[in-house]
């Protein structure tokens, strides 16, 4: 398995990180814990997760649960220096996380030790904070973008507060490095001049949707990656699903994100599913696994620090290891690029 620098943090993680959204929902702690067993048997060492999962759905009463079966793992194998692991702490309008409430100094102390509690770990390698304060463009809210609302210096003064209790909770030990969710670049270099400034926890990587699907890191973004080593983690590397092609002709196969989520977080459109046959077109007249090639795809990106897929079983979670040993001749990212030019942004 490839492994890459997370920022400048001294730390390697693999090309392909583990996600964990469905357990405690669409999977069982048993099969949880039989992923993470899976993917370390096969040189991924990076799970990540977040205090508000599981998803499909959210709901009060699961708040927390991926993160206990993360913490069950760790305390019946005990391999806890196996795993860098990331977790992230819910924003403002989360209702059934502290009501709502918005990422400060207030909350911070109270929700690492909260995952940390869940986890059954003394430390959390990497922190995220899952979506600004400000509001973000992410999840289909670039098509109505309006920063005219926001308050520059307030911003400003909550980024100073969080990082100062950042700061604290790696003097006490209880999280190791610092990353971003849903940011812009902007917001992820104000973070960066703040932290160098001060002498506070550096931005080692922003977690962005990214897909062949989802191209809006491509510009800015990745301007401001390369150039300050701060990665992307890239989720939903698979549009959800509509990648793999299993959704092609309408079909909604049992026990699949769609039937718990039908529009598949805004995803599902007639020009999405075109673009879907554009790209297994491709992964069909070179003989690759749409899946695969997706997300091999992904691995390619100069600002790529590692690809966050999910899975429900054991089938799909070795096809998505697989895209570690594909490599994308010049003729396939011809082609690939030929359907983005066709298909751009198709949700």
């Amino acid at each position: 398995m490839k492994m890459n620098p997370l920022g400048r943090t001294g730390l390697e993680v693999s090309a392909l990180c583990l996600g964990s959204m469905t357990w405690g929902t669409q999977n069982t702690e048993a099969e949880g814990h039989g992923q993470i067993d899976t993917a370390l048997d096969h040189g991924i060492n990076f799970i990540d997760t977040a205090e508000m999962y599981p998803v499909n759905p959210t709901s009060a009463e699961t708040i927390g649960r991926t993160e206990e079966i993360i913490g069950t793992w760790f305390a019946r194998t005990g391999r806890r220096d196996d795993v860098i692991l990331a977790t992230k702490h819910s924003g403002e309008g989360q209702k059934m996380v502290r009501d709502g409430a918005p990422i400060s100094s207030k909350t911070i102390p109270e929700t690492v030790e909260g995952s940390l509690r869940r986890l059954q770990t003394d430390y959390i390698d990497l922190y995220q904070f899952h979506w600004p304060n400000r509001g973000s463009y992410m999840f289909r809210k670039n098509w109505t973008f309006d920063p005219s609302g926001q308050d520059r210096a307030e911003t400003v003064a909550h980024m100073e507060d969080a990082l100062e209790a950042l700061q604290k909770q790696v003097e006490k030990g209880n999280i190791r490095h610092f990353g971003l969710s849903n940011e812009s670049a902007w917001g992820t270099s104000q973070w960066l001049r703040i932290s160098e400034d001060r002498g506070w926890p550096r931005v080692a990587s922003v977690q962005n949707e990214y897909s062949l699907m989802c191209r809006l890191y491509d510009t800015d973004m990745a301007e401001m990656s390369v150039n300050e080593d701060v990665g992307l983690l890239a989720f939903s590397p698979l549009a959800q699903g509509l990648l793999t092609g299993k959704y092609r002709g309408g079909k909604k196969p049992e026990g699949s994100r769609i039937e718990v989520n039908p529009t598949l977080g805004g995803r599902v459109l007639d020009r999405a599913y075109e673009a879907v046959e554009a790209y297994v077109a491709v992964a069909e007249k070179h003989g690759l696994d749409p899946t695969q090639m997706a997300l091999a795809w992904c691995m390619t990106r100069p600002f790529m620090c590692s690809v966050i897929f999910g899975c429900t079983t054991q089938e799909q979670l070795m096809t998505a290891i697989g895209s570690d040993a594909v490599t994308l001749s010049d003729e396939v990212l011809e082609d690939i690029d030929k359907a983005h030019r066709a298909h751009p942004m198709p949700f």
